[in-house]
Order: structure tokens, then sequence, then C-alpha cells
């Protein structure tokens, strides 16, 4: 049985696909575009996923983070090109950082603060499964939403989309 580094790299392996063809559908013309006031810009979403790789990898090869260190504002791409790009370097990132990790480190406890107050402790590959991956699946999940207010074909995740039937293919 795969250790559980190896098994984290074969996830981000498979979902990288459907994060590339999601974000591989951001018009570059509408990156300026927002849903509601209090969300962020198409661009800031699609950048801000392409980023989550490999900023928790960034992360996970510490013993924790201090929260309180970073400036948690979306930044926005200059183009749809650009949002590409920093996708491939993210997982680049992402697959050094799983490839090496063994047992020990993977399970060794990583700490998240907010200065001097504790937020959580947990295993480091529970790092990469809760904040890694969750979160890129939460945000992936938002951007579908945002391309469909904004008439653009939603590819196929798991199965069908209104768009895409790769099942029915199969048929």
């Amino acid at each position: 049985m795969a250790n559980v580094a190896q098994a984290l790299a074969a996830e981000l392996e498979k979902e990288a696909v459907a994060t590339r063809r999601m974000l591989e559908r951001v018009p570059g013309d509408r990156l300026e575009w927002q849903p509601h006031a209090k969300s962020m810009t198409l661009g800031q979403l699609a950048l801000h996923l392409a980023r989550l790789p490999g900023a928790f990898a960034r992360m996970g090869r510490l013993d924790g983070f201090d929260a309180a260190t970073i400036d948690f504002t979306p930044k926005a791409p200059q183009s749809a090109d650009e949002i590409l790009a920093t996708l491939d370097a993210s997982l680049a990132d992402a697959k050094a950082f799983l490839g090496g990790l063994d047992e020990e480190s993977a399970n060794a406890p990583w700490r998240m603060t907010l200065g001097e107050q504790e937020l959580m402790t947990l295993p480091r590959h529970e790092l990469v499964r809760n904040l890694m991956f969750n979160h890129s699946y939460h945000h992936r999940g938002q951007l579908s939403v945002y391309l469909r207010l904004l008439d653009v074909p939603v590819p196929a995740t798991y199965g069908d989309s209104a768009d895409e039937h790769p099942l029915a293919a199969r048929a």
C-alpha cells in the first residue's frame, strides 16, 4: 500500500487535470468581473486557486506558520496566461514537496498560529488534505459558478456538467 505522501501526490496529479481544465476556461477579457461586491473578481479567484498548491507546499516545508505575517488580500493577474503559468509553477512546487515527504515528516505536527494564539496543530499530511486540497476544491467549485454566471461552458469534473457529457459518450 502506498504511503500517505504517495497517495497525496497521486491525488494532486489527478485533481490538477480538473483544475487546469477549469482555469483554461477563464476568459482573459473578464478578469475584473465579480458576481457580488463582497466576492473576489474572476481573476483574483482564478489566481488564488492556481497559487494554492505551491503556497501550502511552502508552508508545509516549515514546522508551522504564523498567519499574522501574511497579507491575505487576493492578488489580481495581468492575464489568463499568468494564471496558467502560476498553476504550472505551483503544481511543480507541490509535487516536489510531496515527493520529499517520508512517513515521519508526513505525520509530524504542523502548527498554525495568529501571533501567539494557536489556531491549529495537525499532522503535516492533514495540512495537505485539509488546506491544500479541500481549500482548492472549494475555490474550484466557486470558479465553476463564476463561469456559469458568465455563460462560459463549465468543464466536467466528477462526471458530466451541463456543458460536457463524458459519461454519455461511454454509454
